[in-house]
């Protein structure tokens, strides 16, 4: 068994068991944030090529062909050329960001040899992918600005140790303009028009300037100079990177392969892409304590999603955690506390994310409700007699319908909290309570917890509403 077959096999184990549980979590966390230093040259050629594939949107000219070049470096002691470039355009690195270099890194774990290109020459000209109108170019100052920074913030997911460093100014600089007609003229322009976002910003009469018509030109030329095996890049940049393959073979050389990433979706759960200008993303440079709470607060639907970008699970871990929340065995807080304390723990180690995740049910989950004074108050004596469901719709009116209501409870939604000296006590309610009288539930509850009736305070929770439940 290979060295990730093993550890798989002890979080396999671990993810089976009470994730609500702090010991649980912090052994899980211990275990697949070890992973980030796994050495993978054991895996074959295909595992390897299986498991890039398994976070990208897409390979081509196919996984098999990238498990061939494998084998095939590895036959000659070699490993694959692989490149990344970036354009410093801002000063701020997002979890966004670092998508490909989790990638990168396994890379690394796998024995090739990585280039991150640093875009000098290209920030100038700016990226317009995804753009609806054109970018303002970046000086030698912003670019510079933009650097310094940059390696502190990603360190966590990629070793920089291990890579080469090269400037697309090195040979971009000193292109002369012959050079570049010669190349133009075997270049379609129908090849460079056929960008959606282009098209779009045309037919808006947008501006678009040649210096953005040629910029996965120039991207290319990166390429041919690096002699690439594997170019990274957002799944927006497909067109860019197909323009590496083209000029490759113009060139005469073997076209390297492109591997596309996926864009993260923010955490606003809008749907739009992760960016500083929308306010839907989560900083590197953010505290343990705001990276965990901005995780909490996204829908859980992006909680898949995010375990694929950000953490080291495999495909079948993932599945098996979310198969535990489609069967109720594992409430979605739960893994999302997980989900949370992966993303810390990559940024600041398992202690901190262990602390962070101790802040966060001290403030949200067990938040005493004592000193709110605007809770609406139900009366156990007066509709006691009534179910819950009924209760929560046409009391409370905290549902449009006791079918609604019935429903949260459905998704685990419907709780009470009993609070004490001692301190609070959750208890979901599932489905079948809903529709049994709210005076025997809580009851029934009161007696399940060991709380003598009268000796604590009662809350109803349904969703985020919450009300007082007096006389018990």
């Amino acid at each position: 068994m290979t060295r990730l077959g093993e550890s798989v096999a002890r979080a396999t184990e671990l993810l089976s068991q009470d994730l609500s549980s702090d010991k649980t979590v912090e052994r899980l966390l211990e275990e697949t944030g070890s992973r980030r230093y796994i050495d993978l040259t054991d895996l074959s050629p295909t595992e390897q090529a299986e498991l890039i594939a398994s976070r990208t949107v897409e390979i081509l000219p196919g996984v098999a062909e990238l498990a061939k070049r494998i084998e095939e470096r590895r036959g000659a002691g070699q490993g694959l050329a692989i490149k990344l470039g970036i354009d410093p355009t801002a000063a701020d690195v997002h979890l966004g960001h670092v998508v490909p270099m989790i990638i990168l890194n396994r890379f690394q774990r796998m024995g090739h040899d990585v280039t991150l290109l640093i875009g000098d020459f290209t920030a100038k000209i700016g990226d317009p992918s995804g753009r609806t109108a054109e970018r303002p170019p970046l000086t030698d100052e912003d670019i510079a600005r933009n650097l310094a920074g940059y390696q502190d913030q990603v360190r966590p997911f990629f070793d920089f140790e291990k890579v080469s460093f090269r400037q697309n100014s090195e040979w971009l600089a000193p292109y002369t303009f012959p050079e570049l007609l010669g190349l133009l003229s075997q270049v379609p322009v129908s090849q460079l028009l056929q960008r959606e976002d282009f098209r779009n910003r045309l037919a808006a009469g947008s501006g678009l300037t040649m210096s953005e018509l040629l910029y996965p030109i120039a991207q290319a030329l990166d390429s041919v100079a690096l002699e690439c095996d594997v170019e990274l890049g957002g799944a927006d940049q497909l067109l860019n990177l197909q323009m590496g393959r083209k000029l490759m073979e113009l060139r005469g050389q073997r076209p390297q392969l492109v591997v596309t990433m996926p864009l993260i979706e923010g955490t606003d759960g809008t749907g739009a892409k992760m960016s500083k200008s929308k306010g839907n993303y989560v900083a590197l440079s953010a505290t343990a304590d705001d990276v965990f709470g901005k995780i909490m607060s996204i829908p859980d639907r992006l909680m898949k999603p995010y375990l694929e970008a950000w953490t080291e699970w495999t495909d079948a871990e993932i599945a098996a955690a979310t198969a535990r929340v489609e069967e109720r065995s594992l409430h979605p807080m739960d893994l999302k506390k997980v989900l949370a304390g992966e993303v810390v723990a990559a940024l600041y180690g398992v202690e901190r994310a262990m602390a962070a995740r101790a802040g966060f049910v001290a403030q949200f989950s067990k938040k005493s409700f004592t000193d709110v004074e605007t809770l609406p108050v139900v009366d156990a004596g007066e509709h006691g007699a009534e179910s819950i469901a009924t209760v929560l719709s046409k009391v409370l009116e905290f549902q449009p319908s006791a079918s609604a209501a019935r429903r949260v409870a459905k998704q685990n939604g419907l709780r009470l909290v009993i609070e004490t000296e001692g301190g609070q006590e959750s208890v979901v309610l599932p489905e079948a309570q809903a529709v049994r009288p709210l005076a025997e539930v809580v009851a029934e509850t009161l007696a399940s917890t060991g709380v003598t009736a009268g000796s604590g305070t009662v809350y109803l929770k349904a969703g985020r509403k919450i009300a007082q439940v007096s006389g018990v």
